[in-house]
């Protein structure tokens, strides 16, 4: 089975040593992902715009892979203040509604202050995703 790495070029994957995601098989694994702008290395302030950026930047690890946020079989997400979670939820609709996978929220201190959401998936390959 081949394996293959994924970056997103943020200088934090080489200091921490991590891949942005890891696709192996049929099978791809993306980090705990933040709402950091890559290109600018900048974040924005509302939950909502760092949810948005989240999705978006895991929807590129996972084009990379060969894959797709319609393989998504699992999510956990990761907030400092569990109180806020609700404020995601239109988002999350918006990039996850159709496909609806497990999912877990956990409330926990996360690196940067700054940040107030981390999410995580697991996608499945499906015959039908962009190669």
């Amino acid at each position: 089975m081949e394996r293959k790495l994924i970056t997103s070029d943020s200088t934090f994957e080489d200091e921490i040593a991590y891949s942005r995601a890891v696709a192996q098989g049929d099978w791809v694994f993306v980090s705990g992902t933040t709402g950091f702008d890559y290109s600018t290395m900048s974040i924005p302030e509302g939950i909502e715009a760092q949810t948005e950026q989240c999705l978006k930047n895991i929807e590129a690890a996972l084009q990379q892979a060969g894959s797709s946020l319609c393989d998504v079989v699992r999510v956990t997400y990761v907030l400092p203040d569990g109180s806020e979670f609700a404020k995601c939820w239109p988002v999350l609709r918006k990039y996850l509604g159709n496909v609806r996978p497990a999912a877990m929220m956990i409330s926990a201190n996360l690196l940067d202050p700054r940040m107030r959401i981390e999410i995580e998936v697991t996608a499945l390959k499906q015959a039908s995703s962009p190669a």
